[in-house]
């Protein structure tokens, strides 16, 4: 069974899993104060041009959006996300959990507009009853989105130039960033989220890692005792050296950027044979998610040998689904699949 679901199906890339087992003896203190996150650390920075950086390596993306909201935001502020955010709509109520409410504004193609955030805050402010809502506390936008779809550096800085404004923190969810940033199609570097963005997460999980995130807050302002809060939500691993480790593996001689732009090249491989084929996309993702329409008896067929992701209904006879592309991604597996569509 050819397996096209998502971009963390397979394991870990194997210089990380040759580097846990060269450095499994080696006895380090705990709680991601080993030299394995200290040497991560100092590469993530350097490739961020953000030396003041404080980093943080959690789990998972849900954890790490749920302890990094939590922490920023007072007992009465919730965060502002576009109604197609991760957070609003995969994360099975983990911001509400906290007591902290998703307020959330419309989508385009998964994205935030900047005019629209202005217009939300500049009328809740304005509102003379405002002190009996809640208060939009911080910003979150995905880069990539849910729909593959990524910000301009024009985007992103026009919505952190609301942010500032306001004097809100932005916070990017960067989950499958490697994808983002290796697109043929973006303009926006590493460097410029660093610069635009309060605070942003480098996802691991679906760029070759086995697990784990690393938090990145650049302008100093890491809320206090941060390290007390994750362990609160019980994020706080003893073992921190297995996600430093796998950080350190990624950020050497740019192993993160080499095995993301492997996958856009599979996914733009994929692309062209879709369209070849006269296959119809949802939309159009410059990333390593493709979204197609397919018939239904096509996609009935299609699953009794490949696994792929329900998106949504299209009408009565047709269906919205995901193909993703990652850094495991084969040309045979490819080839495979390209053949059976």
């Amino acid at each position: 069974m050819l397996s096209f679901e998502s971009d963390y199906t397979e394991g870990a890339h194997p210089q990380i899993l040759q580097k846990m087992q060269e450095t499994n003896m080696i006895q380090t203190t705990g709680y991601g104060t080993d030299d394995f996150c200290r040497s991560a650390a100092e590469k993530i920075r350097k490739a961020c041009g953000c030396p003041q950086a404080q980093i943080t390596f959690l789990s998972g993306g849900t954890q790490t959006n749920q302890i990094v909201i939590d922490a920023i935001l007072k007992p009465f502020e919730g965060v502002v996300s576009a109604d197609t955010g991760h957070i609003n709509s995969h994360e099975a109520g983990a911001i509400e959990y906290t007591g902290h409410k998703v307020l959330t504004l419309p989508n385009h193609l998964g994205k935030m507009d900047p005019g629209e955030l202005e217009h939300y805050l500049k009328t809740f402010f304005a509102d003379g009853n405002h002190e009996h809502m809640v208060f939009p506390g911080m910003v979150y936008i995905t880069h990539p989105t849910e729909y593959g779809t990524i910000y301009t550096k024009e985007e992103l800085a026009a919505i952190s130039a609301v942010c500032r404004s306001y004097g809100l923190p932005l916070y990017l969810d960067g989950a499958r960033m490697g994808y983002a940033l290796a697109s043929y199609e973006t303009d926006v570097t590493l460097k410029d989220i660093a610069e635009y963005c309060d605070v942003f997460y480098i996802g691991g999980t679906k760029v070759g890692a086995l697990l784990g995130e690393a938090v990145v807050f650049t302008k100093n302002n890491e809320p206090q005792h941060f390290i007390t809060r994750v362990k609160q939500h019980g994020g706080l691993l003893a073992k921190g050296r297995v996600m430093g480790l796998q950080f350190d593996v990624l950020f050497e001689d740019d192993l993160y950027m080499k095995i993301s732009a492997h996958a856009i090249r599979m996914a733009e491989i994929l692309k062209n044979a879709l369209k070849e084929k006269g296959y119809r996309f949802f939309l159009n993702s410059p990333t390593n998610q493709q979204f197609v329409i397919l018939e239904n008896s096509k996609m009935e067929e299609l699953g009794k040998e490949v696994r792929f992701s329900f998106w949504e209904a299209y009408d009565e006879d047709h269906t919205v689904v995901r193909f993703a592309t990652s850094w495991a991604t084969t040309e045979e597996n490819l080839e495979r699949l390209i053949s059976l569509l």
